[in-house]
Formats: C-alpha cells, sequence, structure tokens
C-alpha cells in the first residue's frame, strides 16, 4: 500500500467561519421568532424544528470541518481514516456546472456501494457517489480531482480496467 499524500484538501478558516455563523444564525433567529412571536401551534413547533436543526447542523458543520481529506494512490480518505473511495473502485469523477456536487468541489462515481456518511462542508456519501466539496477551498478540489484523473487514467493505459 502506498500511504504518499498526493492532494490535501482542508476547509478554509474564513468559509468554515461564515458557515458556521450562517447556520447558528439561522437557528437562533428562527428560535428567537418562534419564541417571541409565536405563530399558531403548529408553525410555532415547527419554527423550533427548524431552528434546532440549523444548530444542529452548526455543531456538525464545526466538528467535520476540523478533519481534511487526504489523496493517496490507493484511497481517497479523511484524516479520521474514514476511506471515502479506493482508487480501484472508481468508475469515474464529474466536476461539471450541472453535476450534483457540493459547493466548490467534484463527485465520484464508485462501482460497489458504500455506506451512508455525511460530514457536513467536506464530503458526502449516498450509495455508489460521493460528493467532496464544500467550505474548502476550489483550488484544491481541482488539484485533488485533477490528480485522481490522472491516477484513473493511468490505470486504464495499464490494462487494470
Amino acid at each position: 500500500m502506498n500511504d504518499e499524500v498526493l492532494a490535501v484538501v482542508k476547509a478554509s478558516a474564513m468559509r468554515r467561519w461564515i458557515g458556521l455563523a450562517m447556520l447558528a444564525g439561522l437557528g437562533i433567529v428562527t428560535l428567537y421568532v418562534a419564541m417571541t412571536q409565536p405563530p399558531a401551534l403548529l408553525w410555532q413547533v415547527f419554527l423550533i424544528a427548524v431552528g434546532l436543526l440549523a444548530l444542529w447542523g452548526a455543531v456538525r458543520l464545526y466538528a467535520a470541518t476540523q478533519l481534511h481529506i487526504e489523496l493517496t494512490r490507493d484511497e481517497v480518505r479523511d484524516s479520521e481514516g474514514t476511506v471515502l473511495a479506493r482508487v480501484a473502485d472508481i468508475r469515474g469523477i464529474d466536476r461539471g456546472a450541472m453535476a450534483f456536487k457540493p459547493s466548490n468541489g467534484f463527485l465520484i462515481s464508485t462501482v460497489t456501494p458504500g455506506p451512508r456518511t455525511w460530514r457536513p462542508g467536506l464530503w458526502w456519501r449516498f450509495g455508489r457517489r460521493v460528493g467532496i466539496g464544500g467550505v474548502v477551498p476550489g483550488h484544491q478540489t481541482k488539484l485533488m480531482s485533477d490528480i485522481l484523473s490522472a491516477l484513473l487514467l493511468e490505470r486504464k493505459e495499464h490494462g487494470a480496467d
């Protein structure tokens, strides 16, 4: 196994704090409106649920963006060691404007599905699709996707497919 890190994607501090402020702000304002100007009971419950969900999302975003994503010749993984995708299992990469991908990111299609996972602002996996991006700089994800494309092309040229 080759553990040399070829590319790293980290959340930028400014984007991270802006995302946290927006989610926490949404949660606080929604809860404030639900408590100070209570609408009908059903709407009040809805507003409280949305506020709590936004605050929960902010906590998850804070925890997830402390991690980073690494690309090696064998796998794409996060700094906790969670494997997002093995390079040998990748079918393709989509970074087009119309792709269902995270902001500033790209989408990996794999041959075998993985468990559903979500690290807000950094990456998510749903079946055979892995989205990388969010509150990360676009130049880092572009570099990672370019290197990953080169690895896939190299694999194809060597007849591994």
